[in-house]
């Protein structure tokens, strides 16, 4: 694949999804709007990537949420595969989520986000679909919204996903006051783990390579039964359980778990 704003590569069954816009901090116009939704529904049908990885290029800044400078005017021409956000009425609004978050575009392998430096605004698109996170010990996170007269809405909806309630809300009404450090961000459970800039590279590939270990069909089931239950009650999650157990457990992923658990081989596991 080759693309104008996403630098992508695929090693050990890891695709790596870098948005390589670091002059307007990773800010995705419509182009990169357009090659996300690509990447993502084109993942879906590709058996050798079992595991993804997505980040920012350079280390001022994962991304900065929709790039102010590239809005639309209603009579503009959008790129190739991409839409005008706006329609002739409020009632026919495409919104910039529905193209760049690997969920909203039916993608269940599981994808863990690096955070290099600031995440912020329209980045809670990508943050709140990812599987999880882990950050660089400088990584900010933050939402202008509001300090800007502009109403804060998918994004705080998405990262209720992954923040406590009273997070949400004071990250988003105090807007470009205050900005979640890493180790905050740690601490509430929303990034899994922190560590040093010069670590982030090597902390995401251990952990996206172990995923990609693993026969497919059951990770992508655990991803898909995970990600129902949060958005189910539980009664409801635990009753479509039994799909997802019958469609993850297949004959060709029990018998590669089996053949590694009969071959006397462990894994040397880390404590975190």
């Amino acid at each position: 694949m080759e693309f104008e704003t996403i630098d992508y590569r695929v090693e050990n069954a890891v695709a790596w999804v870098t948005m390589n816009r670091p002059d307007v901090y990773n800010a995705f116009n419509r182009t990169m709007q357009a090659e996300l939704r690509h990447i993502w529904r084109t993942l879906r049908y590709d058996d050798s990537v079992r595991c993804v990885v997505l980040t920012g290029a350079g280390s001022k800044a994962f991304s900065t949420g929709l790039d102010r400078g590239d809005i639309p005017a209603a009579d503009d021409t959008p790129p190739e595969g991409a839409e005008t956000m706006l329609g002739s009425t409020p009632f026919h609004f495409d919104d910039p989520g529905d193209w760049i978050g690997p969920k909203s575009n039916d993608l269940w392998k599981p994808v863990i986000a690096a955070v290099n430096g600031m995440a912020c605004g329209g980045a809670f698109y990508l943050l709140g679909e990812v599987d999880f996170i882990i950050a660089a010990d400088h990584a900010t996170f933050f939402d202008p919204h509001v300090t800007y007269g502009m109403c804060a809405t998918y994004e705080p909806i998405h990262m209720l996903q992954k923040m406590p309630f009273g997070e949400v809300m004071r990250m988003t009404l105090l807007g470009n006051h205050e900005r979640l450090s890493a180790q905050r961000a740690h601490q509430i459970g929303m990034v899994s783990e922190v560590v040093g800039a010069d670590e982030l590279t090597d902390a995401v590939r251990w952990a996206a390579e172990a995923v990609a270990s693993a026969p497919s069909h059951a990770v992508q089931a655990t991803v898909r039964s995970v990600w129902a239950a949060l958005e189910m009650n539980r009664r409801q999650a635990l009753n479509m359980g039994w799909a997802f157990v019958g469609i993850g457990n297949t004959d060709e992923a029990m018998r590669e778990g089996q053949e590694f658990f009969s071959s006397g081989r462990r894994i040397e596991w880390r404590s975190r």
